[in-house]
């Protein structure tokens, strides 16, 4: 397969970024705003998360209800969402309405209404999702577990906290949006079937306005707690736990993300096998890596009962450790068998392409090509991963536990390394 990127700078700066893939007829594209979570100002946690619903309730000349109606129309899989760095509008469709849905896109960017009363039912939304974590604790776990593992203010919750949700106002976050979406420092990204030159043009036309340069720089804080506890009155125990490691610009960042397949890559890892297959400890268990431009990490999940919530933690730890005493060689291959299935299923998908790439480029400048991350993943043996682990041990964990009592937590798993 001939893999090729598309790339337009306007003169404004902002980066359009584009990988045509034959044998489709649908498009994905994404704007990638520089208002994520970890830019907004104090007293504004959750601001995106108002802001992403708050921008689609009118735009243009059209109300809320005729902004629906128009994006339906054209069939649009639309999108939004805030990370630590940025806020994400994204939609797939039919290839042939893409200039319509771009001229539309440009309203909700540049033009919208920002009605006061829409203000009002996009902050209710947003403290109603926050709320809702009570009735999911895996999800708020995992939430909290990032926010105290990662340099402030790096964790930040998109989702929001509800004394500054609830102090927020239109006037406030209206001005949020004069400020972040600013288009020098802003991505638009496309996947699959369309023509790059008119794609570009029509950008140019709607979104070449003159801004002061973006300042992505945050100044980084300290890091949480290293074990939290919050009470809950429930049967369940859920543990988070969190380990540094490389970042994705890291030499050994394959490295990493193969070592966390051999852990969680499915019900033959390590983690599936000797926590939940063989000890019966949990009713789910995993590991995944997580990143961001500054720091990353590993976490871990499970779910449990209070009798055996401490074994658990116990065993997950002891999990991490054994890696350095050895990895087999099948559990190597088997892991990049999988990691290479699951991105050849997400090169098939022009939406997962589309955010992708814009990924790609904002933690790392530049867009990687399918056929470059197979072969990075093809030159990792065991060899690597051990050097990895040796050079990484895992330390200094941030953990998080909610459910009815807290577990104990050794001293040596949360110092810091040596």
């Amino acid at each position: 397969m001939v893999e090729k990127l598309d790339k337009h700078v306007l003169t404004n700066g902002m980066v359009i970024l584009g990988e045509p893939m034959e044998g489709v007829e649908s498009v994905a594209f994404s704007f990638q705003l520089p208002c994520g979570a970890s830019l907004l100002p104090d007293g504004c946690c959750g601001a995106g998360s108002i802001i992403s619903d708050w921008i689609f309730r009118g735009a243009g000349n059209r109300d809320s209800r005729q902004l629906i109606d128009a994006l339906d129309g054209l069939g649009l899989h639309r999108n939004s969402s805030v990370s630590s760095g940025n806020m994400s509008l994204s939609a797939a469709l039919e290839s042939s309405n893409l200039a319509e849905s771009l001229d539309i896109y440009a309203d909700i960017i540049l033009r919208a209404t920002l009605d006061n009363e829409q203000f009002g039912l996009a902050k209710e939304l947003a403290v109603s999702d926050v709320l809702s974590l009570d009735d999911d604790p895996r999800s708020k776990v995992m939430m909290i577990l990032r926010e105290k593992f990662y340099p402030s203010p790096l964790g930040l919750p998109a989702l929001g906290k509800i004394p500054d949700l609830k102090n927020l106002t239109a006037q406030r976050c209206g001005s949020l949006i004069k400020e972040h979406f600013n288009l020098s420092g802003a991505t638009f990204s496309i996947a699959g079937k369309y023509d790059f030159a008119a794609v570009c043009g029509q950008i140019e036309r709607l979104f070449d306005i003159e801004q002061k340069v973006c300042n992505r720089e945050v100044s980084l804080g300290n890091t949480g707690e290293k074990y939290t506890h919050i009470q809950h009155d429930g049967a369940q125990i859920h543990i988070g736990l969190m380990t540094p490691t490389v970042t994705i610009s890291d030499d050994d960042y394959y490295n990493a993300v193969v070592t966390v397949s051999v852990l969680s890559g499915g019900m033959s890892s390590r983690l599936f096998t000797e926590v939940r297959e063989k000890r019966g400890l949990c009713y789910a268990v995993g590991a995944n890596y997580n990143t961001n431009r500054q720091a990353a990490g590993i976490n871990s999940y499970a779910g449990t009962t209070p009798d055996k919530a401490q074994e658990t933690l116990d065993v997950i730890i002891a999990e991490f450790d054994r890696l350095s005493e050895g990895i087999e060689e099948y559990e190597i291959e088997r892991a990049k068998v999988g990691l290479k299935s699951k991105l050849i299923m997400q090169s098939e998908s022009s939406s997962v392409r589309s955010s992708g790439i814009a990924s790609d480029y904002y933690l790392l400048g530049r867009v990687r090509g399918i056929e470059e991350i197979k072969q990075k993943l093809a030159e990792v043996t065991v060899d690597s991963v051990m050097k990895f682990l040796a050079n990484n041990k895992f330390a200094d964990y941030t953990i998080v536990t909610i459910g009815p009592n807290s577990i104990n937590v050794p001293l040596r798993v949360v110092n810091a390394r040596e």
